[in-house]
């Protein structure tokens, strides 16, 4: 049986109570239902909360946006009044969790994201108040390093471009194709080398390309040359693969100067995040043939990409897929649920996040 929180407005004030959405007699009522504790479903209306059959066995869930809608006022109110004794959030997708969101949550102790990064999520804030934060770890980081290495070798062998070509009925018109790039041979460089990067690594080595990163920190169990600085990765790379989590120190770290470093036959990979190029400059780079190509899952103003990019073969553009597969979905699931079992079991979380 599923129960949700429902607003009925009075004359005055607004006056909230709960509603069985299966039936309207009292003895059908789950008895244990106020002895579960309460979860609060963080999320923008775009997103689904799809598991959560999973979950109302041991939860109350606290969904404000099937409760009250869209309005942020209302769904503060509506937290304000059923979630102060919440302990724990679960972050659906980046949808922003914000100071304003926190503190209609007093008792709040931790804040599960059902997804790999938390830039979306105001971290200097639950940090200030002793909240614990875990993301879903490596559930999707397969996925992402297929999706990385699929858009370079669409983008040096045209594989887009060619399948165009094919379908406006060019090639009886016209027989020559713009030759493509052999990826063996490539220096790549991983900008960030944790769980996916790991990862774009291990399927790139079979094929041939030599390998180089930067990162926090240098990795002691790795062989590979390590750069401090991105901008002297990029002096020595064919290709940039973006891998890293977006932070205050990553945004816009691929700006005008790294681009010329990456050189005219530079490629720019990424399955990060939109912010961590600049994007204005990127788009004049590619526009203007200053680099060789880009191959792009996320975007600055997404759902928004910008149409410079839309007539130029040399770009493969994806929406934001990276992570969408369902063996990825049901892998976020189980971590999401293992990490909210153990904070209500007073173990610890199964993927933290560092605050380093």
């Amino acid at each position: 049986m599923s129960y949700v929180y429902s607003l009925k407005k009075k004359k005055n004030p607004i006056q909230y109570t709960l509603t069985n959405l299966q039936s309207t007699m009292a003895d059908s009522i789950d008895p244990n239902f106020h002895q579960k504790p309460l979860l609060v479903i963080n999320r923008i209306p775009s997103f689904k909360f799809r598991f959560d059959h999973r979950l109302t066995p041991t939860f109350t869930i606290v969904d404000p946006i099937t409760a009250v809608g869209t309005d942020s006022s209302a769904a503060h109110t509506f937290l304000r009044h059923n979630a102060a004794a919440a302990r724990a959030v679960l972050c659906i997708g980046p949808s922003p969790l914000i100071k304003d969101t926190l503190d209609c949550l007093p008792s709040l102790e931790c804040v599960v994201a059902h997804s790999v990064g938390y830039d979306h999520i105001d971290l200097s804030e639950c940090r200030r108040r002793g909240i614990s934060v875990a993301n879903v770890g490596d559930a999707f980081s397969d996925d992402v390093a297929d999706c990385a290495v699929g858009l370079l070798i669409d983008v040096l062998r045209k594989v887009s471009a060619a399948h165009r070509f094919v379908r406006a009925g060019s090639w009886p018109e016209q027989v020559a194709f713009p030759l493509g790039s052999r990826l063996g041979g490539k220096r790549v460089g991983i900008v960030g080398l944790g769980s996916i990067g790991s990862r774009v690594v291990k399927r790139l080595i079979p094929l041939g390309c030599s390998i180089a990163y930067t990162s926090r920190q240098k990795k002691p169990s790795v062989s590979f040359p390590y750069y401090a600085y991105v901008y002297d990765l990029a002096l020595d790379c064919d290709i940039l693969i973006l891998c890293c989590s977006l932070t205050n120190q990553t945004r816009h770290m691929i700006n005008e100067d790294v681009l010329n470093a990456l050189g005219k036959e530079g490629v720019v990979i990424n399955i990060g995040r939109g912010d961590l190029i600049d994007e204005k400059e990127l788009v004049q780079f590619l526009v203007d043939g200053r680099i060789r190509g880009a191959g792009l899952d996320v975007f600055q103003n997404e759902p928004y990409v910008p149409k410079e990019l839309f007539s130029l073969d040399n770009v493969v553009l994806s929406p934001h897929q990276a992570v969408l597969t369902p063996d990825s979905f049901m892998a976020a699931e189980d971590i999401s649920v293992a990490n909210l079992e153990a904070f209500f079991s007073n173990k610890p979380l199964v993927s933290p996040i560092s605050w380093d």
